[in-house]
């Protein structure tokens, strides 16, 4: 036995030394390129201890390590002529495989492709006749340390000056610590850095080490490096990032479920391209295989929140069941990220909502406001209505309201009023807190908080005068610094609120201000809200006794199809067609879907409602139907709302008794739950 194990090794040794002698007499010395082992082979990874937040990883230089242990298998000759590279047939390099000589363990190298140019001019890289395909001996002597090299440089040329005075390998590294640098940066120094950066001697040579040593670099080092180009602003269609592209288009076989997540984030940072969208589409295909080998919820989550709205639906569909299967694994911060990536992958799960929603109202105190505003922000991506969710989040921020910051609160009303829910005691703090602190009214908020306030139609008695003429007194300061759409959104809620402030009607009333508004790219919104402020005008009571002095184009008729339950219902309560009308349109473009006249006195508005016209899982109207009620009441209509979604519950018998009640009943609509939006 042991004759034979030796006869082998002897044998083993003896075929390396044979390739080692072939290779030698295929090639001059002096042309033979130097390929080192650079301890290419993954060691196993702890996935819990690395973030994506902290790229590039710290340790990435003590993981290049000197290893005599991987035999070489392949190994690229550069193809010379008189002493320079030959300009033929491939351009700038040809290259050519020798069989099966030694090439580093685990290099995936198809040798159709090579580094040819594909005509990008935006950097222009070149080989001198010395140049080599892999790193120099220079190079491998003194490998640099990435952190340490971020900390010492204090800029984008500093680290480039670095590399001039020794490069070293490998030169990916360059670029992290460059990148990790300008992250410090302010914006407009880092843009001047930038530029420094491209007009410094020796960025195009570092470049060019960077796409030789690309076929030998670790695939996650290679997929951290090209988020580094991409992020310091090397243009997409260089030759660096297309062949760095091809690279690791060619050796995906190579990526492992760390590799998976830093490639989902690769992509995301970079345009549509035809190498893009080839590895995104290789991206689905390596997805779709090793989804279920997937062992971390991070990494899940990452390749869910990058793997592209235009993923097949199979595939979305594959890793919201992983998730699934990975539910009892979930941290709080797990589910507060499962929003985020369902919205960024556009795929709403209920299921998997729902399960999240509870978790985090479970551990809802201590979570950042920012967190939950992007809670809210994915909800109204998905179309994901939670009452609880919604309320929790809401009613948390309101016990604690004193701690935030009045912006952050702001940005979460802005999203929960998209979502239509109104959050009554936060909005009552904040009225209070706007009140004692108007300072904090700039242009830009005020324009927001007037359009939540009065689209979720929000109106607290004791503080609604005081709230509003702080409102209005803002506005008025910044009048001479708001354009004329600006001053018409403010000035529609306003209205819409039943308010009429003076100096800000006065200025948006001027004939030129009505003129630029009705002759802007906007016309039609701006058209829509001119005539929401006519009717305003002309039908609430307000001492304000000017009007718009200009003809306004008339608004374009809506579809209008009154509910077949309704008018049947009707015709039975009524006698016949003849006790109501259809499709009746008003004064000031106001529509009805039946009216009733009751007598010469008494006129009935029935008004077919959807659930969008209500505040979220309430019967509160919102802004635009408080509205319309307040203007058909001074129209001399009694007003009868019916809900399509609970009609078309009901039996024709129920549906007429209902229709009875509503209509016969002498209580006065004012009183049930419906804000008229009295300025007092």
């Amino acid at each position: 036995m042991k004759v034979s194990v030796d006869n082998k090794m002897s044998n083993k040794a003896g075929s390396v030394l044979w390739n080692l002698r072939q290779f030698s007499t295929l090639v001059p010395v002096s042309r033979t390129l130097s390929i080192y082992s650079l301890g290419l082979c993954r060691p196993k990874t702890d996935h819990s201890k690395w973030n994506l937040r902290n790229l590039p990883f710290n340790d990435f230089g003590n993981r290049v390590r000197p290893s005599i242990r991987y035999l070489f298998q392949d190994a690229f000759i550069l193809k010379s002529r008189n002493g320079g590279f030959q300009s033929e047939s491939l351009n700038p390099l040809t290259v050519f495989r020798v069989n099966r000589l030694l090439c580093p363990r685990g290099l995936s190298f198809d040798s159709k492709h090579s580094f040819v140019s594909v005509g990008l001019k935006k950097v222009n890289f070149h080989h001198e006749a010395s140049s080599e395909d892999v790193p120099s001996q220079e190079m491998k002597r003194n490998p640099i340390n990435y952190s340490k090299l971020s900390e010492e440089s204090h800029s984008l040329s500093d680290v480039l000056d670095t590399f001039s005075k020794a490069p070293t390998f490998p030169a990916s590294k360059y670029f992290l610590a460059m990148w990790t640098i300008a992250k410090r940066m302010s914006d407009d120094q880092r843009r001047c850095e930038k530029q420094l950066m491209f007009k410094h001697p020796a960025f195009n040579q570092l470049c060019e080490h960077m796409m030789r040593e690309s076929k030998i670099l670790r695939y996650d080092h290679l997929l951290f490096s090209l988020h580094a180009i991409v992020k310091l602003g090397v243009f997409q269609n260089t030759l660096l990032v297309q062949t760095l592209l091809r690279v690791i288009q060619e050796r995906i076989n190579e990526c492992d479920e760390k590799a998976l997540s830093i490639l989902s984030t690769l992509l995301e940072a970079m345009e549509p391209c035809n190498n893009v969208d080839a590895l995104r589409t290789g991206l689905w295909l390596l997805v779709d295989q090793q989804v279920w080998k997937i062992k971390h919820v991070f990494t899940l989550q990452t390749v869910m929140k990058y793997i592209g709205k235009d993923a097949p639906v199979a595939l979305k569909r594959k890793l919201e069941m992983k998730a699934l299967s990975e539910l009892d694994g979930f941290s709080v911060l797990n589910s507060q990220h499962m929003f985020e990536a369902l919205s960024t992958m556009n795929h709403r799960s209920v299921i998997l909502l729902n399960e999240c929603s509870k978790m985090i109202l479970n551990n809802i105190h201590g979570c950042p406001i920012k967190v939950l505003i992007n809670i809210l922000q994915s909800c109204k991506d998905l179309r994901y209505n939670n009452l609880d969710l919604f309320k929790g989040i809401a009613d948390y921020v309101a016990t604690t309201f004193d701690i935030w910051k009045l912006k952050h609160v702001l940005f979460l009303l802005i999203f929960l009023e998209k979502l239509a829910y109104r959050p009554v005691d936060l909005m009552n703090l904040f009225m209070k807190k706007i009140v004692e602190e108007p300072q904090f009214l700039n242009k830009k908020n005020i324009i927001s908080i007037l359009h939540v306030y009065s689209s979720l139609n929000h109106v607290n008695k004791c503080q609604n005068k005081e709230f509003l003429e702080v409102m209005a007194s803002a506005l008025t300061d910044h009048l001479h610094h708001i354009s004329s759409e600006t001053l018409l959104n403010a000035v529609c809620s306003f209205c819409v609120m039943n308010y009429f402030p003076l100096a800000p009607l006065d200025q948006l009333l001027q004939k030129d201000v009505i003129h630029e508004l009705l002759t802007s790219d906007d016309k039609e919104r701006n058209v829509h809200r001119l005539h929401i402020l006519d009717a305003c005008l002309k039908l609430d009571h307000t001492s304000y006794d000017k009007a718009i002095d200009a003809a306004l184009p008339p608004l374009p008729s809506s579809p209008s199809h009154p509910n077949a339950k309704v008018a049947e219902g009707l015709s039975r309560l009524l006698g016949g067609d003849t006790g109501f009308s259809k499709d009746v349109q008003l004064p000031h473009n106001y529509h009805v879907d039946f009216e009733i006249r009751m007598n010469d006195n008494r006129r009935a508005a029935v008004l077919c409602v959807p659930r969008s016209v209500y505040c979220l899982d309430s019967s509160h109207p919102r802004g635009l139907l408080a509205m319309k009620m307040r203007h058909l009441d001074v129209m001399g209509f009694h007003v009868v709302l019916v809900k399509n979604w609970e009609m078309e519950k009901l039996e024709m018998e129920d549906a007429v008794t209902f229709l009875k009640t509503k209509i016969y009943s002498a209580e006065d609509y004012s009183a049930t739950d419906i804000n008229l939006q009295s300025p007092y």
